[in-house]
């Protein structure tokens, strides 16, 4: 995410980022589980890396993205008995539109997308075909996976403490 210092976030904000990537999942998962439960379905959340590994200043988006992992794993354990599958993937970074939008609005774009691909072991973003090939494979009646969380990240986690995304406090 775009650099944001908890600081510089309002309450309100936070509480509209938590309904916009937890609570949104919550209901979706409560509303479908019904259904699901009858033909033994499968949930696939779409977490972030920075839920695990943290991010500097991107606290709150960080607690929501963990969150989901967390409701990903705890929902897998209590759904098992219907045998309903859920698992996450938490990707890193991801060549999307709204990636493109914020890139414009950096003085120097390119040598900002350069450094997000440097952090990417792969030396490249991912693409969003690629994440949706991941949902397909954990959509697969055949999947013998819950409760697990993959990786989109060209190993990204392994370069992370290279990853210099904020000025120094003066």
């Amino acid at each position: 995410p775009p650099p944001h210092p908890i600081d510089e976030f309002s309450a309100e904000d936070f509480r509209k980022l938590i309904d916009l990537n937890v609570v949104s999942y919550f209901l979706f998962s409560k509303y479908a589980l019904p259904y699901l439960r009858l033909t033994e379905g499968s949930i696939i959340n779409i977490s972030s890396l920075v839920g695990n590994i943290g991010q500097g200043q991107a606290v709150t988006y960080c607690a929501t993205k963990g969150a989901i992992t967390s409701m990903t794993k705890a929902l897998a354990i209590d759904e098992s008995k219907y045998n309903v599958r859920v698992n996450s993937i938490s990707p890193s970074n991801i060549w999307t539109p709204l990636f493109d939008s914020y890139l414009k609005t950096c003085p120097e774009s390119e040598e900002v997308k350069k450094g997000f691909e440097n952090n990417q072991l792969l030396g490249r973003f991912g693409t969003i075909q690629e994440i949706g090939q991941a949902c397909l494979f954990l959509a697969a009646d055949a999947t013998f996976c819950t409760g697990i969380e993959i990786n989109m990240s060209a190993g990204a986690e392994l370069n992370y403490a290279n990853k210099n995304m904020r000025p120094k406090a003066s």
